[in-house]
Order: structure tokens, then sequence, then C-alpha cells
């Protein structure tokens, strides 16, 4: 019988999906979604170590314009969208110009706020593979028009 890893049983990580992403030798362009905001980050493993090359939190919406009244919906779409370009734009600053995308134990709800970032990541100019018919549409993105203003602002900046 074989003993199940220790991370597998807390279900934080499917060894056989990171075995395969990690064979690509490409960076990793992590996105996690917490009960409060979306955490996005880009890793590079080198030996079985993992190093975080950038990382964002959709918290930092709040320093670029969004309303502190809605401090509630910093994982809604429109947001996941915003961290995902600024990842992007920070990524390309670094020279990092192509990575494969992780959701990890995350389900894999297409036009999901997951892939909002994977959305905002490729609109910023970052090379990634992926199937269209996952990513939202525009009109899901922008689809409160508080929001709009302030995503016009950010990607302008």
């Amino acid at each position: 019988m074989r003993t199940i890893r220790r991370r597998r049983l807390e279900r934080k990580t499917d060894y056989k999906a990171r075995f395969g992403l990690l064979k690509s030798q490409y960076p990793r362009l992590i996105a996690r979604r917490t009960n409060r905001y979306v955490v996005v980050q880009i890793i590079e493993t080198n030996k079985a170590q993992d190093k975080i090359v950038a990382g964002l939190t959709s918290k930092i919406l709040l320093e670029k314009g969004w309303p502190k009244t809605s401090i509630g919906s910093l994982k809604n779409k429109t947001a996941a969208y915003l961290t995902g370009f600024l990842l992007g734009k920070m990524a390309q600053k670094k020279d990092i110009k192509e990575v494969v995308f992780d959701i990890g134990m995350h389900r894999n709800v297409h036009k999901s706020r997951l892939y909002a970032v994977l959305k905002g990541a490729i609109d910023s100019g970052l090379t990634i593979a992926h199937n269209p018919d996952v990513l939202p549409s525009e009109k899901d993105i922008e689809s409160n028009d508080k929001y709009k203003p302030i995503m016009a602002k950010i990607i302008k900046e």
C-alpha cells in the first residue's frame, strides 16, 4: 500500500499536475483565490526550490484608486483581471515573456475569476498557452459600471 503525501492529504498540492508544469521549464503564473483577495505570483523553480520572482495581491488596487467602500469586492472578476494585468506588467519589467498558468487545487471553472487573472496577464503582454474558450468576456469583466473608470485608469498607467 502506498502512503499519500502530507500536502496532498491537506489538499494543498497536486503533485502530478505540478510535475507536468515543472517539466515545461517555464516560470509558473500562480493564481489563488482567498476569502478576501486574489493572490498572483510568478515562480521560477530550480532544483526543486521555488523562488518568487514577482507577486501581488488584489489589495494593491486600493493604492491604485479602488474605492475603500468596496474593499469587500477585491476578489471579483474585475479585481482579478486588474491584478493579473499589473503582475504581467511587473513581469515584463523583469524580462519574463512566457509563463505557464497554474491554478493549483482550485476547481477548473471556465470563465471564472482565476481565468480573469489569466486574461489580464495575457492582455498585459505575457505569452501564456491557453484555450480562448475558458477566458471570461470583456462584458463579464466590465459588468459593473462602478469599476469601469478605475479599470481604464489602471490600464492606462
